[in-house]
């Protein structure tokens, strides 16, 4: 006999509606990691050739004079910008005080009137000499002013992991419950949960009310930080126990390795996602 209230297990693999379908997968890290340095057209360009229609939009600096040029394109050839990045350095930025490129991302989000998920990042160094508390305060602040401008321009903020204090998931899940007025989701990176490996199953059950992306990647506990997927020991494990409790994306897909061109790692890593479930192209 069953148990009342037991959610019945998913099947995560029919036939070609599978969780790992292109327009389940997110393309991530193709603007700021380019060895081709393409323009906004050659990377609209390459998502049409690869089958992908949505992206997430990780700028740098130097990409800021064709931000707004970008996300008006990738809406002209039906390409959605799923989400956009923010990296938060609270020595640069203060609530009501963001660091020039931090205040460009928000104002070309309104130029462009994009409504989309903005992943925050901060900066991991900045926390060392901090104590729990005080991080906990600073971080607090500055994501609730972060969630109110964003809602009301029709945006919402995710918590991504990027390392040191902020980018623990119980610290992420402080910051949340300290704001439960607030629409605020996680997007979880393989890549940046090395040093959590241990406490990945944990983690990932704590979060998963809250996962909105994983980002995902070839893990081996020893690194390299990013190899591709379906080459490391752990990440085959590491999704199953995702699909386990019903996660059924979406899933971030990395075109990321310094030095390369992404559309062939993009490539890789969904070659090497469909051999490691054995599913077909």
């Amino acid at each position: 006999m069953g148990c009342i209230g037991c959610k019945a297990p998913v099947d995560h693999f029919v036939e070609d509606k599978h969780v790992f379908r292109k327009d389940n997968l997110i393309p991530w890290s193709i603007v700021g990691f380019d060895v081709k340095e393409r323009t906004p057209d050659e990377r609209i360009a390459m998502l049409e050739r690869l089958g992908y229609d949505q992206y997430a939009y990780g700028n740098r600096p130097k990409h800021i004079p064709t931000m707004a040029y970008e996300w008006k394109l990738a809406k002209s050839h039906n390409i959605t910008i799923r989400a956009v990045w923010l990296y938060v350095n609270l020595n640069k930025d203060r609530p009501n005080a963001l660091k020039p490129e931090s205040e460009a991302v928000f104002e070309n989000l309104v130029k462009v009137g994009l409504k989309t998920q903005i992943w925050v990042g901060f900066e991991p160094t900045y926390f060392e000499s901090l104590t729990k508390e005080v991080s906990l305060k600073q971080v607090v602040d500055m994501i609730s002013y972060l969630s109110a401008r964003a809602s009301k321009i029709g945006c919402k903020i995710a918590l991504y992991n990027h390392g040191g204090w902020f980018g623990n998931p119980v610290n992420q899940l402080k910051i949340i419950r300290a704001l439960p007025d607030e629409d605020i989701g996680v997007v979880f990176n393989f890549h940046h949960a090395h040093d959590q490996l241990d406490a990945y199953s944990e983690n990932i059950k704590m979060l998963l009310p809250y996962l909105w992306c994983v980002n995902l990647n070839g893990m081996k506990k020893e690194g390299p930080k990013i190899i591709t997927i379906g080459a490391g020991n752990r990440e085959k494990e590491m999704i199953k126990q995702l699909l386990d409790l019903n996660y059924s994306g979406p899933f971030g897909i990395l075109g990321h390795v310094k030095g390369s061109d992404p559309e062939i790692i993009l490539e890789q890593n969904q070659e090497g996602l469909y051999r490691l479930f054995n599913l077909k192209n």
